[in-house]
């Protein structure tokens, strides 16, 4: 794999700056809002020439990885350049908001709980038409729920992402306790309760937890990290296109008020360092953190699931993921270097350079770090039991994606917002009854987003 591009123009798109804090500002009426045809503004095109390719701004790691992708692609079809910009997360949207159809890149990046949004405004359209169906069935249950939108898929994914609890396996050991290592064996709620009790007696400021509370919970953290609390009692944020009922449930109530209850036993971890520098014994947290935790722990590092609320451990899942821009004029163009990006030795080399779990079940069940018998196979094994939406949830599945549904920037706003103040002592009951209507009074502004 080549990393230093040729043709390709590898380029960051000089936008206005613009501060998109956890999704909240999309606007939600956009340019095919009120239901135009999602493909109806797509044309097939000659499947050569030039294709727009706007991707975020991330990690060194990941550009590099992309830019030798990209150039990957331009040696094996000749006739096709890629126009290849790097775009700063917090200019993204702004870029799809201002531009018009010409200027719409013809395949992008998307974070996967914004999907259903993109869709909604007409910045993304349906590509089931334009990739091989080798790519679409390769694609784990988990990756094509968070990508399906109405029926039609608007994306496809090179990787995921998954929950867990992370254990100092000296530290469990030294009180007694063995981490679970499969979600049918996840403590209960109740039984975790008594296990950080146990946990306090032997630590020295009785605060043995962690739960990256410096991620901040009024965040896109808070919602990804701890929606898995409700689905794990049963309840999703949203059912039926409501709120009411739902993120404030009596399930709901308890399964937070359960988690709050949590706040004594947990470090504040303002270094973020609490789990790595040992400092407690269980860290509520994502597979990304893996390389640093297995360096400070080495053999000491153990895996597990999240507390089971009562319906069944469940973990979130979800992640960037690659579209076809909403108004391409080379949709066949497209969809080649989405099938491209899909490949085998794409999406290998692309979640090794990052660590992801691979979002192909091909890739996923070979992964160096998430294969059979490979140090993460517990959090493959969590997203192959996909439910995979919330509106799909059983006892018996695990992986649930982030709510489906363009009103998703107020549901993340307004449940970060309830997390932080139940976190802080607030009424558990009256905090959820207060986003459900908060939630639902947009939806209604809205027109429910039909």
């Amino acid at each position: 794999m080549t990393t230093a591009p040729t043709r390709a123009r590898f380029r960051r798109r000089p936008l206005t700056a613009f501060a998109l804090a956890a999704g909240t500002t999309v606007i939600l009426a956009g340019c095919a809002a009120g239901g135009e045809d999602a493909s109806a503004r797509v044309e097939e095109g000659t499947g050569t020439g030039t294709i727009t390719v706007w991707a975020l701004d991330g990690q060194s790691a990941e550009n590099e990885a992309i830019q030798g992708i990209m150039d990957d692609f331009e040696a094996a079809n000749a006739d096709i350049t890629v126009d290849m910009q790097f775009i700063p997360p917090d200019q993204f949207l702004t870029g799809l908001q201002t531009a018009s159809d010409e200027e719409l890149p013809d395949v992008l990046a998307v974070d996967g709980p914004l999907m259903a949004n993109y869709a909604y405004n007409g910045y993304i359209a349906p590509l089931q038409d334009w990739v091989s169906q080798e790519t679409i069935d390769n694609q784990t249950e988990a990756i094509k729920g968070q990508n399906t939108v109405g029926g039609d898929l608007y994306a496809v994914g090179m990787m995921n992402s998954g929950l867990a609890m992370w254990g100092n396996k000296a530290l469990l050991e030294a009180a007694g306790i063995t981490m679970p290592t499969s979600a049918d064996e996840a403590w209960t709620a109740e039984e975790f309760t008594g296990v950080l009790q146990t946990l306090a007696q032997q630590d020295a400021d009785g605060k043995p937890f962690g739960v990256a509370e410096n991620n901040g919970f009024a965040t896109e953290y808070g919602i990804y990290a701890f929606a898995p609390i409700l689905w794990s009692a049963g309840t999703p944020l949203i059912a039926d296109g409501e709120a009411a009922g739902a993120i404030d449930s009596d399930a709901a109530v308890e399964a937070m008020s359960t988690f709050a209850s949590w706040r004594e036993f947990t470090d504040p971890d303002t270094d973020g360092s609490a789990f790595q520098s040992g400092r407690v014994a269980l860290n509520w947290m994502g597979n990304w953190m893996y390389p640093a935790y297995r360096e400070a722990l080495g053999d000491d590092l153990v895996v597990g699931p999240l507390p089971d609320f009562g319906a069944g451990a469940k973990t979130g899942s979800g992640t960037i993921a690659w579209s076809m821009g909403g108004a391409t004029k080379n949709a066949k163009a497209a969809g080649l270097l989405l099938d491209f990006l899909m490949s085998d030795e794409i999406v290998t080399t692309y979640t090794n350079a990052n660590g992801a779990p691979p979002a192909t079940t091909t890739v996923l069940g070979t992964s160096e770090l998430y294969g059979e018998g490979k140090p993460l196979q517990f959090l493959s094994e969590q997203l192959n039991a996909a439910c995979p939406t919330e509106d799909k949830l059983t006892e018996d599945c695990v992986s649930v994606s982030r709510p489906i549904t363009a009103g998703y920037p107020v549901v993340t706003a307004e449940f970060g917002k309830a997390l932080a103040a139940i976190w802080a002592g607030e009424d558990t009951a009256e905090t959820l009854h207060a986003a459900a209507r908060a939630i639902d009074r947009d939806f209604s502004d809205n027109d429910d987003y039909r």
